[in-house]
C-alpha cells in the first residue's frame, strides 16, 4: 500500500484530514495515516490486526479479542478512530486489501523447500502474479498529488541523499545511479563502506534524504532518518509496514507491498515507485538537465563505458 505520514510542518497539506478522503482507503492505509494520533492501546490493537490479517478476516470479534488479549471494545474504538462504521466494515476492508502474514526468512525458505515438487512454469507464473499484484496495489492506493509534492521537493533540494542498508543497499545504489543523471547533488550514503554519518552531518532544511527499508528494519536507517529530521532535512521513507519507526517523523512516507513467493522481501514495487518518482523529478527539471544527460551519454561513449 502507498500512504503518507504527516508532520506538523505538512499537516495542513494532508489528505488524511480532508473529509471523505480517508474513507476511500483500506485498513492499513488508514492505520498508517492515523497511527501517530492513536492511544497506545489502540496502536496495540492496530498492530495485532495488521500482523494477523487472515485470522482477523475469518474469525469473530470475540475470537480475535480472546486470542489477542485485547478487549472487543478496543477493536471497536479502533474501527471508529479509523473512520470505519464498525469492526465488521474494518474486517471487510482487511479481506480486500491485506495479504498474508509475513513469516521469517527461514520459515519462508523452508516453505519453498517443501514445495519443490511444483513445476517451474507454475512457480514462475506465481512469482509474476505476485509482483504484478504488488504494483497494482501500490497504484490502487496511491495519491498522485502526494507523489507530485514529493517529486517537487526533491527537484528543489540542494542535495538528495539515498540510504538503504542490508537488502536495500543495492536498491539505493540503483536509485542513486539514476538520480545522478539529473544532477551531481544526488548521492548514496554509505557507498563502498563510506561513513553514513559523513553523508548526513551537513544536511539541513535545504536537503532531502530518501530512506529505503524493509522489515526487519536496519537500525542505521531508522537512526539516520531520525537524526536527519532533527536537522530539518526533508525525509522520505519507503517502507514495507506501518510499524516502521522511521515513518513517524517522515515528511513523506510510503508503505509499499513487498510480498512474494521468495523467502526474501520483494523489491519489485519499490523499484517501480523509485523509478516513477525519479521520472517525475526529471519531468519538472530544467532544460539544463537534458543537456547534462546528453553530455554524460557522450562521455560514456568516449570513455568506452558503453557500446551501441
Amino acid at each position: 500500500m502507498l500512504t503518507r505520514y504527516e508532520t506538523p510542518e505538512t499537516l495542513s497539506l494532508s489528505h488524511a484530514t480532508t473529509p471523505g478522503i480517508l474513507l476511500q482507503r483500506g485498513f492499513e492505509h488508514r492505520l498508517a495515516a492515523k497511527y501517530g494520533e492513536l492511544s497506545t492501546r489502540l496502536q496495540q490493537a492496530g498492530d495485532y490486526l495488521a500482523a494477523n490479517p487472515l485470522d482477523t478476516a475469518t474469525r469473530s470479534l470475540r475470537s480475535v479479542a480472546d486470542e489477542s488479549g485485547i478487549a472487543p471494545a478496543t477493536f471497536s474504538r479502533l474501527a471508529r478512530a479509523l473512520e470505519f462504521e464498525d469492526f465488521e466494515e474494518l474486517r471487510e476492508a482487511m479481506r480486500k486489501q491485506l495479504g498474508r502474514r509475513v513469516s521469517s526468512f527461514a520459515e519462508r525458505a523452508d516453505d519453498l523447500r517443501q514445495s519443490q515438487a511444483e513445476e517451474s512454469h507454475v512457480f514462475l507464473k506465481t512469482a509474476r502474479n505476485s509482483a504484478v499484484a504488488n504494483i497494482d496495489q501500490l497504484i490502487a492506493d496511491s495519491e498522485p498529488e502526494r507523489l507530485e509534492q514529493t517529486a517537487k521537493r526533491l527537484s528543489e533540494a540542494r542535495n538528495v541523499v539515498l540510504l538503504g542498508a542490508l537488502g536495500s543497499t543495492g536498491i539505493a545504489e540503483y536509485a542513486g545511479y539514476m538520480g545522478n543523471f539529473l544532477g551531481p547533488n544526488w548521492k548514496q550514503a554509505g557507498r563502498m563502506g563510506a561513513s553514513i554519518g559523513s553523508a548526513i552531518c551537513d544536511l539541513d532544511a535545504q536537503d532531502a534524504l530518501i530512506v529505503i527499508t524493509k522489515a526487519p528494519h536496519a537500525t542505521v536507517s531508522i537512526r539516520a532518518a531520525e537524526e536527519a529530521r532533527k536537522q530539518g532535512v526533508y525525509v522520505v521513507v519507503i517502507a514495507s509496514s506501518h510499524t516502521c519507526p522511521a515513518l513517524k517523523g517522515a515528511n513523506s512516507g510510503f508503505i509499499v507491498p513487498s510480498e512474494g513467493p521468495n523467502f526474501f522481501s520483494s523489491y519489485v514495487a519499490t523499484v517501480f515507485l523509485l523509478e516513477t518518482l525519479i521520472a517525475m523529478v526529471a519531468r519538472i527539471s530544467s532544460p539544463e538537465t537534458s543537456e547534462r544527460i546528453a553530455e554524460i551519454e557522450r562521455q560514456s561513449h568516449v570513455l568506452g563505458e558503453v557500446i551501441g
